[in-house]
């Protein structure tokens, strides 16, 4: 037969067949039934997804509310123990300071972690200070939260604490930076703003929790004040002299200006530090930047030539560097010295500049590679020439002193000039600097 005639029959049949048409319409409810139960599954599969991390933010939230409640009673806490705190320095500071006597100087010492070396310090203090507790009232000032320090500061009632708490942390300008050092300086700048302007002080002295102090310290400071408030070429007065190890002492008396900042017990005025506060840094060691000529603008310091304090802070932020060779072996005076009747005026700047210059002047010049034998065979006060930082370092290595210079000045240098005892005698080396005779006018 013909294809079409049957294809046009078969066509005919199956349009007229009910079990033709029941057969197709099952087979496509069947597929459509397993395609609805795939697009089920995975929606009940997203929404379970979807209840999980509605449940994990809920937590998250619930997590970060419980912390913001805690943050608020923790703010909440600091603001009583701060007010707390200032009632305490109120109180505590009434009843010091007599209202009938001028304060020559607050004295502040700054701790942090360290409870035996602070009662050790605060001991040596106390055993002059009470004599003269009206004229120079005593702080402790606390940085951080040491509960040992704490209690061991509270527990001396004629003085009086203050506690600076920096929670925030500290972000240091060179990767591997000791933080200490940032804290120090933020804390020094705290103390130093609650006594010059919340308390008023108009001079403050400085010492630090590992310091003792000679038996004239407050006389010496008494006496050097005057001198601090008439002078303004004086930028502080100190009670170090980097060079004031035993060896190279004599003179108990002697007083020196210096271009070099010696820190370590220290006094400044109210008007210097309203000067320094503004910009004090809070990425630096603070000492070193105070030595910058850009911000002691060619004033100078006040040192002695034996020391009155001494430092025995083997363990700190300094992790004991140079203490072994230049810190312990330091000469504590001993000696009474009669400060109030002491004439200061020879270290005012004209007269001390045309003192000190005759003294180097008339001093003997050794020159040559071997100066420290030709020194040590002369029975008068030398003089050596170095011409330059190198120089100076060879020639302070071979007689034991500190080498080390900060922004262009040597350690206890004026206008160029390290000045020490031989020996321990009345001796006196000069080591001059190129340009040093020039500057002293000689």
């Amino acid at each position: 037969p013909d294809p079409s005639v049957l294809a046009g029959d078969l066509n005919a049949s199956a349009s007229s067949s009910p079990n033709v048409r029941l057969f197709s319409t099952q087979s496509s409810s069947s597929s459509n039934s397993h395609l609805d139960a795939g697009r089920l599954a995975e929606a009940e599969k997203c929404e379970s997804q979807l209840h999980a991390m509605i449940d994990q933010v809920s937590s998250q939230q619930d997590k970060i509310a419980a912390l913001e409640e805690m943050k608020v009673r923790q703010d909440e806490e600091r603001v009583q123990l701060k007010i707390l705190i200032q009632d305490l320095e109120k109180r505590s500071l009434q009843t010091l300071i007599n209202k009938n006597v001028v304060p020559v100087a607050a004295v502040v010492i700054m701790a942090c972690n360290r409870p035996d070396y602070l009662q050790r310090t605060v001991e040596s203090i106390l055993k002059y200070q009470k004599a003269v507790a009206s004229k120079f009232p005593l702080f402790i000032s606390q940085d951080g939260t040491n509960g040992e320090v704490k209690k061991k500061a509270l527990s001396y009632t004629q003085i009086t604490f203050m506690q600076h708490v920096d929670l925030e942390p500290v972000r240091t300008e060179r990767p591997g930076e000791n933080v200490a050092y940032y804290k120090i300086a933020n804390h020094y700048k705290w103390a130093l703003d609650e006594l010059f302007i919340k308390h008023d002080f108009r001079r403050v002295i400085i010492l630090e929790d590992d310091m003792e102090i000679a038996p004239d310290f407050f006389d010496y400071f008494e006496a050097a004040a005057k001198l601090l408030d008439t002078d303004k070429s004086i930028m502080a007065v100190s009670s170090w002299n980097d060079n004031g190890q035993k060896q190279f002492v004599y003179d108990p008396k002697a007083l020196y200006r210096s271009d070099f900042f010696p820190g370590l017990g220290w006094m400044l005025t109210k008007s210097t530090w309203m000067e320094l506060s503004p910009k004090w840094p809070k990425f630096t060691y603070w000492d070193d930047w105070v030595r910058l000529k850009e911000v002691h603008r060619d004033r100078q310091f006040i040192r002695p030539e034996v020391c009155r304090t001494y430092n025995f802070g083997e363990h700190g932020s300094s992790m004991g560097q140079f203490f072994d060779q230049y810190l312990k072996p330091i000469k504590l005076n001993d000696a009474h010295i009669d400060w109030n009747s002491e004439d200061l005026s020879y270290l005012k700047e004209d007269k001390f500049l045309t003192k000190f210059g005759k003294d180097v002047a008339s001093a003997t010049p050794v020159h040559g590679s071997d100066a420290l034998l030709k020194a040590h065979n002369l029975d008068v006060d030398v003089r050596i020439q170095y011409d330059n930082q190198g120089d100076f370092e060879r020639i302070a290595r071979q007689f034991g002193i500190f080498e080390e210079w900060k922004d262009g000045v040597p350690r206890a240098a004026y206008k160029g000039v390290v000045v020490f005892r031989y020996k321990g005698s009345r001796r006196r080396i000069y080591l001059v600097g190129p340009d040093s005779l020039r500057q002293l006018g000689v």
